[in-house]
């Protein structure tokens, strides 16, 4: 009898997984002005919203990785999919999961800190002049293609094993550093989504005409960089061999 888990569960621990990204992340956003007052964010308020961002990766990876491989972010179930390493088959309902769990995430954000968080911009990811549409698709682009980089690389099966949550935790944490003062570095299609519709269920201000420069900077560099590291490793003599599909729990369970 096979202890693989049942597609419902999949779907589940991808929906807890998302929604608990976005209501620890995202929600370190709105806490922290709550916290301030009147003060200035500062580089230090910056690292501890990239911390919780970061922590509360790396507990989903241990935590849900062996149900469903803890994807957590659409671009990064897009591009194991193209590359022959997630079965195109479970794609709609991984996206459809990560969605929801982005809403729920950021619906208990108000829940927890009240209507004062979305009075504060719930954290939703966001850019304004000077930066453009340009800059900021090219931003948002290299930090999801960072992040997607490395969580195929810790997957991979010459990779040490049992150490994908902590890397990819702690490139999450990095990769908001450069990024977030340009566009809130939000480099995941369900933690820009979730936020924007609750903040706007709320009755706040939402720049919907920036939400096709997020998912299409971030969903292209998913794609762009599970391609770039397959390029990278695959030697010559494994191209007739089919790649079996990967998932983060297997670098986990190792």
């Amino acid at each position: 009898m096979s202890d693989e888990p049942a597609t419902i569960q999949k779907l589940g621990a991808e929906a807890i997984g998302t929604a608990m990204l976005v209501f620890i992340g995202v929600g370190s956003v709105p806490a922290t002005l709550i916290l301030n007052g009147d003060s200035p964010m500062t580089m230090a308020d910056l690292g501890m919203i990239s911390l919780a961002f970061g922590t509360i990766v790396i507990a989903t990876v241990y935590a849900l990785g062996h149900i469903g491989g803890n994807h957590i972010n659409p671009a990064i179930t897009l591009g194991l999919a193209v590359t022959g390493n997630f079965p195109w088959r479970q794609v709609p309902g991984y996206l459809l999961a990560q969605l929801l769990g982005g809403v729920a995430g950021a619906a208990a954000i108000i829940g927890v800190l009240g209507m004062q968080a979305s009075d504060l911009g719930l954290g939703v990811a966001q850019y304004a002049a000077p930066v453009g549409h340009g800059q900021a698709f090219f931003a948002e682009f290299i930090g999801t293609f960072i992040l997607v980089f490395t969580v195929v690389g810790v997957i991979h099966r010459k990779a040490p094993a049992g150490f994908a949550g902590l890397a990819i935790g702690l490139v999450v944490f990095a990769v908001i550093i450069p990024v977030a003062p340009a566009t809130g570095a939000s480099i995941n299609p369900a933690r820009t989504f979730g936020p924007m519709l609750i903040q706007q269920v709320a009755g706040g201000e939402v720049l919907w005409q920036q939400l096709p420069v997020y998912l299409s900077a971030e969903l292209l560099a998913g794609v762009a960089a599970t391609v770039s590291y397959r390029f990278l490793t695959r030697p010559p003599h494994d191209q007739e061999i089919a790649d079996a599909p990967v998932e983060l729990a297997e670098s986990v369970d190792a």
